[in-house]
């Protein structure tokens, strides 16, 4: 798939634009703060309706604007074209797929596959655990609509059963029956949202230790370990309500005493685990470098594996962040096909034996210019 053209309207610092990009690689140039990692970030979101950069969607409306408006023609494998658009205003965002607006934005994401690569990337492997929960969940949602679904009555049950919890602590109730339900709808949920995300992880894990063994030269065997309250190997989903319910059961006087839910995917983690040892707290910054490039090269493969399509890849000012071994790997491994997106200050960073013929659009001010090939 690729993107064939965007169209952006009162969006950050985008007060209009109307762009045609290359199926292979673009390069956007400019010094800092003209709009390239905005250019990038509005693909993202036209992907996922969501920002990598902020929880707050008014931040994207173009300053003394009421909306923002992002739309692009996206080519599939088959040469089929979709048209997606997406506006946002203060009261919210509304999807259109070949102009019939979405009514659940599960049926819309999922159109358009893409995979962020930035410096921030490296707070996946050494930042806190709902980052690392975050990334799976975004990742793996745009690859299913089913896990998106599932995830979404997840957090409702969630909150309903936290607000329940929270009334028995304060002495506002009492029926503990009514906890009961709660607790068996929400294991329900719960097994289905970790039986999900092993199989994606078992599935990443195929790619990844490949790839990082050919990018540490097999000196590194990289594994992802899912980390929950209880051994997850051989667990069939059945397997694991049934852990669940018996759990909350054994623990219904410690919840109602904090007044939440203690237990679930909302407490989660993920391990990278490098010769064995977790990178997070023992690898160097180097191996937790590898260890995030070798993470996103797997993540394009599993969405290939998946949706029958390699996504869109965007390089958000990381070639100046790689030393040269690395940024051989992570350009080596851009396969025809995937189309790609680079921000960069200086045209010095991009090596031309690895990316030829590259389609660079001049960013300043807002303003995007075509260069001469």
């Amino acid at each position: 798939m690729f993107v064939k053209e965007l169209k952006l309207q009162n969006y950050r610092n985008y007060e209009s634009l109307n762009v045609n990009f290359s199926p292979a690689i673009n390069v956007f140039l400019g010094e800092n703060a003209q709009g390239k990692t905005n250019l990038l970030e509005s693909m993202y979101f036209l992907a996922l309706t969501r920002s990598h950069r902020t929880s707050n969607d008014k931040d994207l409306i173009r300053w003394g604007s009421d909306f923002a408006r992002i739309s692009g023609t996206v080519i599939k494998d088959n040469s089929s074209r979709l048209k997606l658009d997406l506006v946002i205003s203060k009261s919210g965002k509304k999807a259109k797929l070949n102009n019939l607006e979405q009514r659940k934005l599960s049926s819309y994401i999922g159109n358009l596959n893409v995979v962020l690569f930035s410096p921030e990337d490296l707070s996946i492997v050494k930042g806190n655990p709902g980052i690392r929960r975050k990334f799976i969940d975004m990742e793996f949602g745009q690859m299913s609509a089913q896990y998106l679904k599932t995830m979404s009555q997840f957090k409702a049950v969630l909150k309903q059963r936290n607000a329940y919890l929270k009334k028995l602590q304060h002495h506002q109730a009492n029926d503990m029956i009514y906890l009961d339900v709660l607790s068996d709808q929400f294991s329900a949920y719960c097994a289905e949202v970790i039986f999900s995300r092993l199989q994606f992880l078992q599935k990443l894990q195929d790619h990844i230790e490949k790839i990082h063994a050919n990018i540490t030269e097999d000196n590194e065997k990289l594994k992802i370990v899912y980390n929950t309250f209880f051994n997850t190997d051989g667990k069939t989903l059945e397997n694991i309500y049934d852990v669940f319910k018996d759990n909350f059961k054994q623990n219904y006087q410690k919840e109602i005493k904090r007044g939440v839910t203690l237990f679930g995917p909302h407490r989660d983690d993920i391990k990278f685990l490098v010769n064995e040892k977790n990178v997070q707290d023992f690898g160097s910054q180097g191996q937790q470098r590898s260890v995030a490039l070798s993470l996103k090269l797997a993540e394009v493969e599993l969405i290939k594996d998946q949706v029958g399509d390699y996504p869109i890849l965007l390089l958000d000012d990381v070639l100046s962040e790689l030393d040269h071994k690395r940024q051989t790997h992570l350009l080596s491994s851009i396969k025809e096909g995937i189309q790609t997106f680079i921000t960069t200050t200086s045209i010095d960073d991009v090596d031309p034996e690895l990316v030829k013929n590259p389609n660079i659009l001049n960013i300043n001010n807002g303003k995007v210019q075509q260069e001469e090939i």
